[in-house]
């Protein structure tokens, strides 16, 4: 008996193992609880900026040019860096890199709320998508250590997929609230207090892990990848005012073609490549991450022109904006949380390519019933379908990133979907700006010409229109003039709004068709196993995730 007693007291930690246990999987559950804080903080940034556009409009005199740099800074920033920076966690530690890019996001939501002016705005966005990049990469590669069960491991990467689609869907209504609430600096004040809470927890949560094995990172990948995309993004949001033919906008896009060439003789070459190019050898992975780059293409053609044409053209408040794209947040996260059962049976080829389908439908139908008087019972149950679709997509694009690629591949597979997403983003605000600013000025210039406005005065309602300050004047101007001016001014505004209309239509033919296009390709790309036979890539560097 007293050497059972004995025997007992001098090996405390069998007593003390349940404890342990229970201790370990709390800090292992709030440490995935500020994992995906980060990633919805992150994600959300994405679209919350699309609910405060006209107000930023109104206030800083922005233009469509800059409200497209406000938008796509963001998406830039995460875009290009987030490859290096998941490199630059292997090496220095996952857990730090995140935290410094935490701060760094915290650091641009101050800049963004204090700004005085479109430039300053850009900035702070910018700032904030460097942070982005930096603690976004390692929520996706941090999982692995936190939960190395591979059944567990396999539920929190279905909530990482669930999470980042609730962020995307829940950007404007939290945008438009916190506007309906005090103003559009509230969204950055809002992304300080929840970064801040969210640093500090993983600060005290998280467990740190690198890969000592790791090379110095692929320095010159990382500047020619930024070249390409700096250079082309740049020259396709400002080729529309200078025009696409002049000769600095023809240079940016020699200079990021010619990068575009070094950065794959780079990536051919070196030991240690930021991006692995023997992936896309792979066609699950390759569809999928064009499919990942089409969907948030369309998606940012819900998200910035729906929303802003509802601001401008419909005049709706910031509560009537949130209320607007509720079945969008609604259908996104059924959709998303059906999606991955879904994908567990049938694998990713249907679900990949109902998605598309099904948001294609959406955004048609968004086209042919959104006007001037729109509402929720207009374009809200058409922007549900459309949240359906994206939903949808959200999981098998992930999906068959994480198993097209060996799993010592993961983390890097995962970091190149969600590379092709923000590039998506960034594509689809530049593109589809320059076609809708285009549009809105030829297509008004017309009408101007046909209601016989003089030449003198047709720069001026162009720039009003395309400021935001339209509304303004229009309000300023009713009741205080005569019956046949103000009928003039009516025309003005008719013809303004129509043209507003006509850019819109082509944003959103165009996201139908790349949307069409997607569903072939995940037809032909996916898989209708529940999971993949894996096979060693050809002597390519594991990249540590």
């Amino acid at each position: 008996m007293s050497d059972s007693k004995s025997a007992t007291s001098s090996n405390p930690s069998m007593s003390d193992a349940p404890i342990t246990s229970l201790r370990h999987g709390f800090i292992n559950n709030f440490a995935f609880i500020t994992l995906l804080s980060l990633l919805f903080l992150t994600f959300l940034d994405n679209t919350v900026i699309s609910a405060v556009l006209s107000n930023v409009q109104a206030d800083l005199h922005s233009g469509i040019s800059e409200l497209q740099w406000i938008v796509g800074g963001y998406s830039l920033a995460f875009a290009s860096l987030m490859l290096t920076c998941g490199s630059l966690g292997d090496n220095f530690g996952r857990k730090k890199i995140m935290l410094i890019g935490a701060g760094v996001f915290c650091a641009g939501s101050v800049v963004c709320a204090v700004s005085t002016s479109s430039a300053e705005l850009i900035i702070g966005r910018v700032v904030m998508g460097i942070g982005a990049a930096g603690s976004e990469p390692g929520t996706l590669s941090m999982i692995r250590h936190i939960f190395p069960e591979r059944r567990r491991r396999a539920r929190a990467l279905g909530a990482w997929a669930a999470v980042s689609g609730l962020a995307l869907a829940m950007g404007p209504v939290v945008g438009a609230t916190l506007v309906g609430i005090w103003s559009w600096r509230a969204v950055f004040w809002f992304n300080l207090l929840f970064g801040s809470l969210a640093l500090i927890c993983a600060a005290m949560f998280l467990p740190e892990s690198s890969d000592p094995s790791r090379a110095r990172p692929d320095f010159a990948g990382f500047v020619l990848a930024s070249v390409t995309l700096g250079a082309a993004t740049f020259a396709t949001i400002q080729g529309e005012a200078a025009g696409y033919t002049a000769a600095n906008i023809v240079s940016l896009y020699v200079i990021s073609a010619i990068a575009l060439v070094g950065f794959v003789m780079v990536e051919r070459r070196v030991k240690n490549p930021m991006l692995n190019l023997a992936f896309f050898q792979r066609k699950t992975f390759t569809g999928s991450t064009i499919v990942a780059f089409a969907s948030y293409f369309s998606i940012f053609s819900i998200f910035f022109f729906v929303a802003l044409y509802l601001e401008v053209v419909a005049s709706v408040s910031p509560y009537d904006l949130a209320l607007d794209f509720l079945p969008l947040l609604a259908g996104m996260v059924a959709a998303s949380l059906f999606s991955g059962r879904w994908i567990g049976r049938v694998g990713t080829r249907v679900p990949m390519m109902s998605g598309c389908l099904i948001a294609a439908v959406g955004v048609l139908l968004t086209d042919a019933l959104i006007a001037p008087h729109a509402g929720i019972s207009n374009v809200g149950w058409t922007m549900g379908i459309a949240g359906i679709g994206f939903g949808i997509l959200v999981v098998p694009v992930t999906s068959s990133a994480l198993t097209s690629l060996p799993a010592a591949h993961s983390g890097m597979a995962a970091s190149i979907t969600n590379t092709s997403r923000e590039l998506g983003a960034v594509a689809g605000v530049a593109i589809l700006g320059s076609i809708v600013n285009g549009q809105l000025t030829v297509n008004l210039t017309n009408q101007l010409i046909a209601i016989g406005i003089p030449e003198t005065y047709r720069a001026q309602i162009i720039a009003a229109v395309t400021t935001g300050s339209i509304n303004a004047q229009e309000k300023g101007l009713s009741g205080k003039t005569s019956a046949a001016v103000q009928a003039i001014i009516d025309k003005v505004v008719a013809a303004a709004y129509q043209a507003f209309t006509h850019g819109l239509d082509f944003a959103l033919g165009i996201s139908f068709f790349l949307l069409i296009g997607s569903a072939a390709i995940s037809y032909y790309s996916g898989t209708s196993e529940r999971s993949l036979p894996f096979e060693e890539l050809s002597p390519t560097p594991a990249h540590g995730h």
